[in-house]
């Protein structure tokens, strides 16, 4: 089977990779085109595209995947089959017609819950004890396509989006593998998506690891979790933008009285906070333009007493 890969990130490499390592032929790899990064803006390449040139494949990198241009050339490959994964463009009408068994999208999530840009993190800021790896098929609105197949991954309640994305991106690799099997076979059951039951998993920004103090202890403690590694969530603390990237649940209703935010007892473990209802302990924190400190580190250089407040 003839088969063009498209996707963008580390996430889609081990999918990429479980093609390579497959029976299947992998004839091209589209990829994002190269952007510049960091502090010193230096062009760097997809991570889809460092695997694929490593591997010696063919690899097109498209400003918009629906040029007349662009469908011509993966026309050319005479493929199979399309797969996507975190590819970050949407696919045309044209480019879904050209493969003989049409185009297969590894999602992170169970469908028809977290459509969109940022399953991986909304699963964990929004609570949820389990998610998943959905392969469906591609159509022109967003996630909506018929589910393939589906396998489910328990969240423990310390696990971090970058703890869950490694092993969501192995998880899909496998899923992949079995989805094509089955296509080849003539056995894959295709299952229509509820629409009634979708949930959307908006892009992250810069601001969406903002602290609401007023908020749960359980609710603080899954945006920590769920913005880390980035943006990762921050706050406020004597005038300075404060990155929080490790909390404990103290308690989860207990109220003193102080104001949501205020750090009740230093520790040497951490920060005893009260939150809107709860109590968190926060223990490590990162200042801008500095490096990550425990906050047993930090009051070392810094005066903190109990009763300062963070969101101020």
């Amino acid at each position: 089977m003839r088969i063009v890969f498209m996707g963008t990130p580390e996430f889609a490499v081990p999918s990429l990779e479980s093609l390579v390592n497959s029976k299947y032929e992998v004839v091209m790899v589209v990829t994002q085109p190269d952007k510049p990064k960091g502090r010193g803006y230096k062009v760097c390449c997809p991570p889809v595209k460092e695997y694929a040139l490593l591997k010696g494949i063919p690899v097109f990198q498209p400003e918009k995947i629906g040029d007349q241009s662009a469908v011509r050339k993966l026309a050319e490959t005479n493929p199979d089959l399309f797969v996507t994964c975190a590819f970050g463009q949407f696919l045309t009408s044209d480019v879904l017609n050209i493969p003989k068994y049409g185009t297969v999208n590894v999602h992170a999530s169970l469908l028809p819950k977290y459509r969109g840009a940022a399953p991986i993190n909304w699963a964990i800021i929004n609570g949820e004890k389990k998610t998943g790896i959905t392969t469906m098929m591609t159509v022109l609105k967003m996630d909506a396509g018929d589910i393939l197949l589906q396998e489910e991954l328990e969240i423990d309640d310390d696990m971090t989006a970058g703890q869950l994305h490694d092993r969501l991106s192995l998880l899909g690799a496998d899923l992949l593998i079995k989805t094509i099997r089955k296509i080849e076979e003539g056995t894959l059951e295709r299952i229509p998506q509820n629409d009634s039951e979708a949930t959307f998993a908006p892009r992250i920004t810069g601001t969406t690891g903002r602290i609401d103090w007023g908020a749960t202890a359980r609710q603080i403690h899954n945006l920590v979790r769920g913005t880390n590694p980035w943006p990762g969530a921050f706050s406020f603390f004597k005038g300075e933008r404060m990155r929080i990237w490790k909390t404990i649940i103290i308690d989860e209703t207990k109220t003193t009285g102080s104001k949501p935010g205020t750090i009740l007892e230093i520790t040497k473990t951490g920060f005893i906070v009260q939150t809107g209802s709860g109590l968190i302990l926060i223990s490590e924190i990162q200042c801008d333009n500095s490096k990550r400190l425990t906050t047993c580190q930090y009051v070392c250089g810094h005066c903190v007493i109990a009763g300062d407040c963070f969101g101020e």
